[in-house]
């Protein structure tokens, strides 16, 4: 009998060995203005994949991350999704930052049944289109923007001290439009008035007209929930303009790209982000990161990891890289332990549980910690 398992002990090895990797799916914007958002993303999940796989990967079984470049649009998104799930066959897939994107490929998550994973798409509308109607397989790792709205307009009117706030937003992007309405909702309430709500479009890189009128309105502070780029662009001709204001926003605006675009321009300022990169907890990452990549990490590199952590603790937890049984395993997760905090699963709303905001300020050309938030708005 010895001698019988003995030799069929290396066609055991074989199998072990031969046990096909877990596919997960990966979409991001690796080209196009948001590229240095989605090449952060996309290599910190290759290499919190590689350090899980070193350990012995998932079930026994190692990674395998497919990436694909939607440069930065939601049909791009939607055909990278569809390889995926229908060419690739990937089990789950995580991605991206945009909550215009990631509302364009839920409906492709539902079809094919694969769960998505967002990092940092903040509408609500992302995993809840509409009331009362959920999107099974879509989840996500970050607040939304009726919390982030509302730490914001907090902010403004407790610690700035601001009465009457002025609004420069993105009319054609999901992120912009909401975490405006959300800001515009707790500020009135909390007393506050919007004196200016000046609206681009999409490409636009000329804001004088809007920042002319927001001028003469003469707000405590401007409200710019909009990305880096139109943010340095903005401050820059704000500045040029002599409209002497604090300047806010939110999770769109952390990028070194903004320092480099805007310098001075955006020196004093605040932004909402989903933590500070300068915590205790990250450091040890940044550095891996920085010795693999030779650059410093972005928000979305931090967020891409809370989300491959969730999707190894739901597989775990399945004990299957099934898509439904992950899927199933997602909706019920508690207490996973993430950079961003430690999160569970909200069934309802496949929002975590449990996140808080960091205020940053811009100060000496540097992102410096201001103060933390609390999960609920008081």
């Amino acid at each position: 009998m010895k001698n019988c398992l003995k030799a069929l002990a290396p066609c055991f090895a074989l199998t072990l060995m031969a046990a096909p990797p877990i596919k997960i799916g990966n979409f991001e914007a690796m080209s196009g203005d948001q590229a240095i958002w989605g090449q952060a993303a996309s290599n910190a999940l290759k290499m919190v994949a590689d350090q899980i796989n070193k350990k012995g990967g998932l079930l026994g079984r190692q990674i395998e991350i497919i990436s694909y470049d939607d440069k930065g649009d939601q049909l791009e998104a939607v055909n990278a999704v569809k390889r995926l799930i229908n060419e690739d066959k990937v089990v789950a897939i995580i991605g991206c930052n945009s909550s215009g994107r990631n509302i364009a490929v839920a409906p492709v998550a539902e079809a094919g049944k694969v769960p998505v994973i967002a990092t940092l798409a903040t509408n609500p509308r992302v995993t809840v289109p509409e009331p009362g109607k959920l999107m099974k397989y879509t989840f996500r790792v970050c607040f939304i923007d009726p919390y982030q709205g509302g730490v914001l307009a907090q902010f403004a009117h407790t610690d700035l001290k601001a009465k009457n706030a002025a609004i420069l937003y993105e009319i054609s992007s999901d992120y912009s439009v909401g975490l405006r309405e959300y800001f515009k909702t707790t500020f009135t309430k909390l007393g506050g008035k919007i004196v200016a709500d000046e609206a681009f479009k999409t490409g636009d890189v000329d804001f004088r007209a809007q920042l002319t009128k927001i001028k003469a309105s003469k707000p405590d502070v401007l409200v710019m929930p909009i990305l880096y780029k139109e943010v340095a662009l903005a401050s820059r001709q704000a500045r040029d303009l002599g409209l002497k204001v604090t300047k806010i926003g939110g999770d769109g605006w952390p990028s070194t790209g903004l320092l480099e675009m805007a310098a001075t321009a955006v020196e004093g300022s605040y932004y909402v982000d989903h933590c500070d990169v300068s915590q205790p907890n990250v450091q040890e990452f940044r550095k891996q990161y920085k010795a693999v990549y030779n650059k410093d990490i972005e928000i979305n590199s931090i967020q891409t990891h809370d989300a491959m952590i969730t999707l190894q603790a739901a597989i775990e937890k399945a004990k299957s890289a099934e898509p439904e049984a992950i899927r199933t395993a997602l909706e019920s997760l508690k207490n996973v332990k993430l950079f961003t905090g430690t999160i569970s699963m909200d069934p309802a709303t496949h929002n975590p549980i449990g996140k808080t905001a960091a205020i940053i300020n811009i100060k000496g050309g540097k992102f410096v910690f201001y103060k933390q938030s609390a999960s609920k708005l008081q």
